[in-house]
């Protein structure tokens, strides 16, 4: 059976990963998510993708395919990484209220000295949020750990009214893409790109 080396301690990239007909094998990349002053969010998001999986390559050595992924919430041109602390996650969520912000997701795969490198930009509509919407969420710890302080497919998803683009780009890794990317590199012969909306995408 064939594997794909994750680099990513993501449980919900390796549960989507996990529908295909491929073993997944976890390797957390050690490498500092921080982003290069002027930057721009899909440059960064790429280019910390391309070093996570690079850092698991050295590591696995070039046959092992190994695939990596960076997502960034973007409101404007300033990005949203995860929360300090419950303080911060209410800021960010305040910031989000009633607009339109961008999710965008680096992805980076070698296999057999070949590389896919690209990035999918998702827009998602919030809807306008209470002061105690926001607390009650971040009471209930969800958004401690996720860029942006919510997660669209948990308790986050309540405070969404819209996604235009890739769904799963938005919870971290935009699946129809990574399949095509699979597929070119010659891992993946026959399959076909899962069967997602993804209405108004922007690849990059």
């Amino acid at each position: 059976m064939k594997f794909l080396v994750l680099a990513s301690a993501s449980p919900r990239r390796r549960e989507m990963l996990n529908l295909f007909p491929f073993e997944v094998v976890v390797e957390v990349p050690m490498v500092a998510e921080t982003v290069k002053p002027g930057e721009r969010p899909a440059a960064a998001a790429r280019r910390l993708a391309r070093e996570k999986m690079r850092e698991v390559v050295r590591r696995r050595g070039d046959d092992a395919p190994v695939l990596a992924a960076d997502t960034v919430v973007v409101l404007g041109e300033e990005i949203l990484g995860k929360p300090r602390d419950e303080a911060d996650a209410r800021r960010m969520l305040r910031l989000l209220s009633g607009r339109v912000h961008r999710v965008i997701t680096g992805v980076a795969i070698r296999w057999r000295g070949k590389e896919q490198i690209f990035s999918v930009s998702s827009r998602v509509v919030f809807r306008d949020l209470s002061e105690r919407e926001i607390a009650d969420y971040v009471a209930s710890g969800e958004p401690s750990d996720k860029a942006g302080a919510y997660a669209v497919q948990g308790l986050g998803g309540a405070l969404v009214s819209a996604v235009h683009g890739s769904v799963s780009n938005v919870i971290g890794l935009p699946i129809g893409e990574v399949v095509e990317a699979l597929r070119a590199l010659g891992f993946l012969r026959g399959l076909a790109p899962a069967p997602e909306r993804r209405a108004g995408r922007r690849r990059r």
